[in-house]
Order: C-alpha cells, then sequence, then structure tokens
C-alpha cells in the first residue's frame, strides 16, 4: 500500500507533533486528516496528510473540508451566543418569545439556557421524517417546533445529538431572519475560518469522503417492533429520524454536503477550526462575560444518550477530566464523533483543531489524544 504522504510545517521545537501526526497513520488507521494549532496568536502546527477519497486516489490538501460532526455544535452556538452578546437574545427568555411556533405541545416554557445545554427536552422529533425532509431547513424546525417534549424541560439533560442544529438554528433564523448557514458565512470570512454549514456547489470538489456508516436499517427495525420503552425511543429516533440524521448513508452526497444541519453536518478544515477558537481567545467573537457564561457547567449528570456522566455548559462543553479539552482547566471545546476536536485553552494560550475523514467509535481517540499530549510536551 503507498505510503500517505504528509505535508504541512512546525515551528521550531513543535517535531513531536508532526511524529504523533506521522505516527496515527502508521499506527492508528488515520486515511485522512489534518491538524492546527495556534499559540499565543501563532500558527505552530499545520500539517495535513493522508488521502481524501476511500480509493486512496486523492491527497488530503491543506484546504481540504470534511464533515467534523459535533465539532459544529461549538460553532452554531457561538452564533446565537453573538446574539445573546448583541442583547437581541436573552438567555433566560422562552424560545418562543423569538420563535413563536416552537411553543407547541408544552414547549412555552423552554428557555434558551434550555436549548443550549441540552435541557429542552427535544433530543428528537416524533413525527417521520423522510430524507428529503432533512435536506429543508425550514421544514426540519417546523417538524421539531411540533414535537411535544420526551421530558419536562429544565429537569434534565439529554444531548441533543442532532436536533440540536435545527433548534438553536431555528433560533437564529428566528431572530436574524437567516439560516445559520448564512450567518456563519459572515462571521466566519473576517476570520479566514473555513467552517461551513451548507457548502456551496463550487466548493464541493474539496470535501473529503467519508469512512463512516451507522447500523441504520438496524435502528430502524428496532422502532418497528413493540419491545422499546419510551426512552428507548427517544434515544433512538434522535439518531434515525430521518433515517439520515446521523449521516447514515448520506455523508458523502452533494446534498448531505449542501444541507444544514448543524449539530451534525459541519464541514470545516482544521485550520478553519483552529482560527475559530483563537478567535475566541482573543476576544473577536464573544464579549469575557458571555464567554464565561457559556464555558460555565450549566447540567451535570448522567445522560442516557452518551451513555455516561457529562457536563454541558452552553454549547461549548467545558473541561472535566473525564472530558478535558486541553491540559488546563478553564478549557472549553467541543468534540465531533471519531475524535474530530476543536478546543481553546486560555491558560496556555492555545487554540487547536483538527478534523479526520476515518471515522472510529467514540469522541476521544488515540489519535486526539497523541495529538494533544504532543502539543503540549512542546509548551
Amino acid at each position: 500500500m503507498e505510503r500517505s504522504p504528509i505535508s504541512g510545517g512546525v515551528a521550531d521545537g513543535f517535531d513531536p507533533v508532526r511524529q504523533a501526526f506521522e505516527a496515527n497513520f502508521s499506527d492508528h488507521s488515520e486515511l485522512g486528516a489534518s491538524v492546527t494549532v495556534v499559540v499565543g496568536g501563532e500558527t505552530v502546527v499545520d500539517l495535513w496528510g493522508g488521502w481524501s477519497d476511500l480509493a486512496r486516489t486523492r491527497p488530503w490538501e491543506g484546504d481540504t473540508l470534511v464533515n467534523a460532526y459535533s465539532v459544529g455544535k461549538a460553532v452554531v452556538s457561538v452564533l446565537l451566543l453573538q446574539l445573546v452578546d448583541a442583547g437581541a437574545v436573552d438567555l433566560d427568555a422562552p424560545v418562543a418569545e423569538y420563535w413563536p411556533d416552537f411553543a407547541a405541545e408544552g414547549k412555552a416554557e423552554v428557555t434558551v439556557r434550555h436549548a443550549l445545554s441540552h435541557q429542552a427536552g427535544v433530543p428528537a422529533i416524533s413525527e417521520p421524517l423522510t430524507d428529503t425532509d432533512l435536506w429543508d431547513f425550514d421544514r426540519m424546525c417546523a417538524a421539531l417546533a411540533a414535537t411535544a417534549p420526551w421530558f419536562a424541560p429544565g429537569e434534565r439533560h439529554v444531548y441533543h445529538t442532532n436536533t440540536f442544529g435545527h433548534l438553536v438554528g431555528g433560533i437564529i433564523r428566528a431572530v436574524t431572519g437567516d439560516r445559520p448557514g448564512a450567518v456563519l458565512s459572515r462571521v466566519a470570512a473576517p476570520l479566514h475560518s473555513d467552517v461551513w454549514f451548507g457548502v456551496p456547489d463550487a466548493e464541493h470538489h474539496r470535501c473529503a469522503e467519508v469512512a463512516f456508516e451507522v447500523a441504520t436499517s438496524l435502528s430502524l427495525g428496532l422502532l418497528e417492533g413493540d419491545d422499546l420503552d419510551p426512552e428507548q425511543r427517544m434515544v433512538l429516533l434522535g439518531y434515525v429520524n430521518p433515517p439520515g440524521y446521523s449521516s447514515s448513508g448520506v455523508v458523502n452526497t452533494p446534498e448531505w454536503r449542501r444541507a444544514e444541519v448543524p449539530s451534525t453536518n459541519g464541514h470545516m478544515s482544521a485550520r478553519g477550526v483552529a482560527r475559530f477558537y483563537d478567535a475566541l481567545l482573543d476576544g473577536r467573537l464573544l464579549s469575557d462575560d458571555v464567554l464565561a457564561e457559556a464555558v460555565t457547567p450549566q447540567a451535570s449528570g448522567h445522560c442516557p444518550v452518551l451513555g455516561q456522566d457529562v457536563t454541558f455548559g452552553l454549547g461549548l462543553q467545558p473541561w472535566t477530566e473525564h472530558r478535558p479539552f486541553g491540559r488546563n482547566p478553564g478549557g472549553f471545546g467541543h468534540y465531533g464523533s471519531g475524535g474530530a476536536l476543536g478546543f481553546a485553552d486560555p491558560t496556555a494560550g492555545v487554540a487547536f483543531g483538527y478534523v479526520m475523514n476515518h471515522v472510529i467509535p467514540r469522541w476521544q481517540s488515540p489519535r486526539n489524544r497523541a495529538l494533544v499530549d504532543a502539543v503540549y510536551a512542546c509548551l
């Protein structure tokens, strides 16, 4: 098999990061990936390598875009938090104050804070949907607004795996009149941050193919039976209603790349992710007060979707020993399925972006841990 090509560079003293990146290909089945690290506003690592297609014929480039999954949750959350900063949205106001249709089926008291901290009660949509619905942002938001809460909002937290993007994005649309993809484009352009919700057709040639498949057919079969209790049905529907909500069977299609599913299908480069977090560190995106509130724990404890204890902030996950962001408490960020990662560490002045196309189980992986460890060994 041809050796994976590695390109890019590192600043003096950061060779261990290059070594860890290369080892991810030789030792940890990396297919294609890129990693960018900014320290104190200076880019010290900018590496890319491997292949952007499953056939291993197209080398990964420095500007390759790839589906980064839940890394996008932090990005769409920042767009809403900017509206909080501007005084256009109150965290403790009902979502329905901005999006009246969301009050349906007993959700009138759901607040913006509930929405950002996975306490809104709508981790799944009840109405059966198709992937044709998935391509239509407004249709998805309407179906979510019509869904009765699965639990009393504010009384527990359940990871809104896929609905988070339409919930937070729906508030953004209601306040600004624009879908989150258009808002993100305006925010990201001056940062030179290559992050997208809804990739324009002219940029599809930069998108990497993703090696990932969820057992959707099995899951849909389970839904047809009578053996699921309401909690199990909630969790399962959150993944597979619509069938492609988690990207299964559609991830490498132009329809998926064009769609706006901000919780799940943000397409990004490692440079774009690192530059976004660097802008959070230096105050270009949020005020100190709003950022501090966003990274303050809002809900902690067991989550039935993630199957473990978890702590949620306001879209930005705060540092915990179980799920650290960097090596210093005070770090914040978001992992994506298979190991994609964006985070900021204010103590060390580090902004980090890592994206890849071979999705392996869980968020933390030997690959991203090796890269983060190498960065901190160089500081």
